[in-house]
């Protein structure tokens, strides 16, 4: 099986802070993994290293057997926590952009999807709800015909009635050769779909498993493993 993510020894340190500490990852295509961990468990730092939108301190990051640049953006497929779009402009002319800007987009796709959720191509994106504006976020990204898929908090803003068929467009529409890595707290909504988990506490990664792992390991799902961690928070590092 072909590694499509390795992460060797990562530091990442803001003045005095250390964010992520010496941690080591390896993920391997056609994987859809959660990474799961408190706020301020060093996720987010580590999204945006993979990404090239941050430098580590210490040690190396691959995607692909590439370090983070401009190659890896040709084959990463990036859903930040936050909208990002300019609210200005109509969803037709983001997916035109989208067009544009990478090669893999897929704007059948992109429009089957919208149409899908009934949100018209034909409106500006600061006319939408927030709710909308971030499903448009990730049909963008799930339109990409990328190698890796790296969502932050893709269901964190999403009304409960929406999340089925949010998590249906990652699940359908991302490349089966492909892997996916998605932060949440919401586990119990995604867990049916993970391959693999990854807990991250205090800038370390505690655990990664398979999920049918964890379930025979510890007789517990994943969520109700990370709820265990939870508790733990606070009282020092965590033992699963």
């Amino acid at each position: 099986m072909t590694e499509i993510l390795r992460v060797d020894g990562l530091v990442k340190k803001y003045a005095k802070t250390e964010a992520l500490k010496g941690i080591s990852l390896t993920l391997n295509r056609g994987k859809i993994v959660g990474l799961l961990g408190p706020n301020g468990s060093g996720k987010t730092t580590l999204i945006k290293i993979i990404n090239g939108l941050l430098t580590p301190t210490e040690g190396e990051v691959y995607v692909d057997g590439k370090k983070p640049g401009v190659e890896t953006k040709s084959i990463v497929a990036y859903l930040p926590d936050a909208i990002y779009l300019n609210s200005w402009m109509t969803v037709k002319q983001i997916v035109n952009y989208f067009c544009d800007f990478y090669e893999d987009f897929r704007p059948e796709l992109a429009y089957k999807m919208l149409e899908n959720l009934n949100i018209s191509p034909n409106h500006k994106l600061k006319t939408l709800s927030k709710g909308n504006k971030e499903k448009v976020c990730l049909i963008l990204t799930m339109s990409r015909n990328a190698l890796l898929y790296v969502l932050d908090e893709p269901i964190a803003g999403v009304d409960p009635a929406a999340r089925d068929y949010v998590i249906s467009t990652i699940i359908n529409n991302y490349n089966p050769d492909a892997t996916v890595l998605l932060s949440t707290h919401l586990i119990s909504d995604i867990e049916q779909i993970l391959d693999e988990a990854v807990f991250i506490q205090n800038g370390k990664i505690i655990l990664h498993k398979t999920v049918e792992e964890i379930r025979e390991e510890n007789g517990k799902s994943v969520d109700e493993l990370f709820r265990e961690m939870f508790r733990w928070e606070g009282t020092g590092p965590f033992t699963p």
